[in-house]
């Protein structure tokens, strides 16, 4: 990746990928097959890989096998962070995960973005990222999917299967697609 799209991409600028962006994916990926293919008794071994690929790992956070991102190292788990099967982190950008924070199964966190009406940046391959905060004790039930720049607050509850388009304040419980407020906890 050149220094300018490398730039662009941490500033949250639109950015194109070329060649060492891809090998830098890949190697993420590279690590992430030996994360998946640990045995169900090598938690040793899992929560080394973790700490490998992920920008921070606090005390007590825990990733079942399946996992997916992009980078890792733009993801930070909190203490005592749960994160189920089958869950994806693409983390094109920052994404925050706060301490107790519980992520159902199949859970998907995006933070890539591609130009809406743009038609030709599109066809090119711009692509733009934002960041995902969740908040401390907050709970996103199985197959949820969080949008580009959204921030849960902490003691949230997101239903299962929502998608979350837009900020959901501290203590609400959201569920449906878009997520919309049900009520506050």
């Amino acid at each position: 990746m050149t220094e300018d799209q490398r730039e662009r991409l941490g500033r949250g600028e639109w950015y194109l990928v070329d060649d060492d962006l891809a090998g830098s994916l890949r190697e993420c990926w590279r690590v992430l097959d030996r994360f998946n293919a640990t045995l169900a008794d090598q938690d040793v071994e899992r929560r080394s890989i973790l700490e490998e690929l992920l920008g921070d790992v606090a005390p007590g956070a825990i990733v079942l096998p399946p996992f997916r991102c992009s980078h890792g190292r733009h993801i930070r788990l909190g203490a005592r962070a749960f994160v189920n099967h089958n869950c994806l982190f693409m983390d094109d950008a920052a994404i925050e995960i706060g301490d107790d924070v519980r992520i159902g199964p199949g859970s998907q966190l995006v933070t890539a973005l591609h130009p809406l009406e743009d038609h030709d940046r599109r066809r090119e391959g711009w692509e733009r990222a934002l960041p995902i905060s969740v908040g401390a004790n907050s709970w996103l039930g199985a197959a949820v999917v969080v949008c580009p720049g959204v921030t849960i607050g902490a003691d949230s509850v997101v239903g299962a299967g929502s998608v979350v388009l837009r900020d959901v304040p501290p203590r609400t419980f959201v569920a449906g697609n878009p997520a919309r407020v049900i009520r506050t906890l």
